[in-house]
Parts: C-alpha cells; structure tokens; sequence
C-alpha cells in the first residue's frame, strides 16, 4: 500500500513552498489543480504537463506534497491531488493570491 508523507500544517514552511513553486512546470500543475471544478486532479489528467515522463511527473508531484502544497489520496487505482489552500493561507496569508493571483477562499 503507497502511503504519501505530508508534513502538518506547522512544518510547512516559506522556504518549501517557494522552491516548490519556483519550478515553472509544478506552479502551472497548482495553477491548473486550483482551476478543476472539483479541484482535484489526478496525474494523468495533469493537462499542463502533456508527453511529460510518468516518473517525471510523479516527481513534481512529490515535491508539491512533500512541500506541503498539496494533499495526495489513493481512489482504486488513481492518485487523486489537492491543493492546501487553507493550510497554505493559515501559515501564510496572502500567499497564494499574491503568487497565483487566486482569492484566499479559492
């Protein structure tokens, strides 16, 4: 069984998440996490990222978890991924807003 490390709330950190966000490819996967409908996407349905490796891919969205910036859970066979906007906003108000232009309440 895959179980993901997230780090809570208090371990994550400015420093984390702006490396996590410096790379061009895993800002434009958070940007397109935030405009799903249900905001949540899978890998294989990470459209920004298209002919991009598997193995490639799962690292962004290591990164991103390992970060703190999104929330990863197992449904039958897919790796389904969030981002933690209120996690996000508690540590650093503003932040997502100010990076990716988004409301707080997105």
């Amino acid at each position: 069984m895959v179980q993901f490390v997230h780090p809570s709330r208090e371990d994550i950190t400015l420093a984390g998440v702006l490396a996590a966000l410096a790379d061009p490819m895993r800002l434009r996967i958070v940007k397109s996490l935030l405009e799903q409908s249900n905001d949540c996407m899978s890998c294989t349905e990470a459209m920004p990222c298209p002919g991009m490796a598997k193995s490639t891919l799962s690292h962004h969205f290591r990164v991103l978890r390992e970060a703190g910036l999104i929330q990863t859970s197992k449904q039958g066979v897919e790796h389904r991924n969030v981002v933690r906007v209120a996690d996000i906003n508690a540590r650093f108000p503003r932040l997502l807003k100010t990076i990716l232009g988004y409301p707080e309440g997105t």
